[in-house]
């Protein structure tokens, strides 16, 4: 791995691409794996299922590679500005590489209009996530970022078992439940550390405006959705209003 490093370093933009071909490769074998009826009847259910099939991979992976990186370099989590490792370096690349091939999915496939919050989510995370490659500063915040992908796995999850009309089963009130606790423990408290990290050393962070900057954006973005996803499902007069909205609805964060 340490010798690996110095030639990540010095072709960022080369190993983010092999790794978001790699996704695609991921994406291919993925449509070979059996889809519930119910989806292949609906062509935008289709295309959702098999991009959060690849999703699923990607937070499955990620996520744990970034709590690994933290339990065993703990200095990940107390210096976000400059300290990183051969193997946190490569899950940032890894990581862009995934966000590179689902913005250029969603956008290939028509479904632009639909996902555009997923877009802006994305152009951000790649910028910041391109910055720390490019600059080799800032890498350990990008792990410590990916935090958010272990509630992205129920998050996920969530949403196939709503496209396989399981919404009634006893994995979904599970699951359900599971996912409002690393919502909050993974994706808000992470988020919410790293602002505060930035807050706190402001004056000398490199570029710390625009950090700042992109953080309240996506801590907007956040509380958005949580907010939606506890009108979803936990607040029952939320769900008979807006039933007959999300079954046309092509846009995907309806779910």
């Amino acid at each position: 791995m340490d010798a690996l490093l110095p030639v990540l370093k010095s072709h960022p933009g080369l190993a983010v691409l092999v790794c978001s071909l790699l996704f695609r490769v991921v994406h291919q074998l993925l449509q070979r794996l059996p889809v519930p009826k119910v989806v292949k009847q609906n062509d935008l259910h289709s295309w959702k299922w098999r991009n959060l099939s690849v999703s699923m991979v990607h937070s499955l992976l990620t996520g744990a590679w970034a709590l690994t990186c933290v339990v065993v370099w703990p200095e990940t989590l107390k210096n976000i500005h400059s300290y990183h490792t051969p193997l946190s370096y490569l899950l940032v690349c890894v990581s862009t590489g995934y966000f590179v091939q689902d913005a250029g999915d969603i956008i290939l496939t028509g479904h632009a209009r639909g996902s555009w919050e997923f877009l802006v989510h994305h152009t951000l995370v790649i910028w910041c996530f391109l910055y720390a490659l490019y600059t080799q500063l800032y890498v350990a915040g990008a792990v410590v970022a990916l935090f958010v992908e272990v509630n992205s796995v129920t998050l996920h999850l969530r949403l196939l078992l709503k496209l396989a009309g399981a919404q009634s089963s006893y994995m979904y009130s599970i699951n359900k439940f599971t996912n409002l606790f690393t919502y909050v423990t993974f994706r808000l408290c992470t988020q919410f550390y790293l602002t505060w990290y930035i807050v706190q050393n402001y004056s000398w962070l490199d570029h710390g405006g625009y950090f700042l900057a992109s953080m309240i954006v996506m801590n907007i973005m956040i509380l958005i959705y949580f907010y939606r996803l506890l009108r979803a499902d936990f607040f029952s007069w939320s769900k008979k209003s807006s039933v007959g909205q999300n079954n046309n609805s092509r846009k995907f964060l309806s779910d």
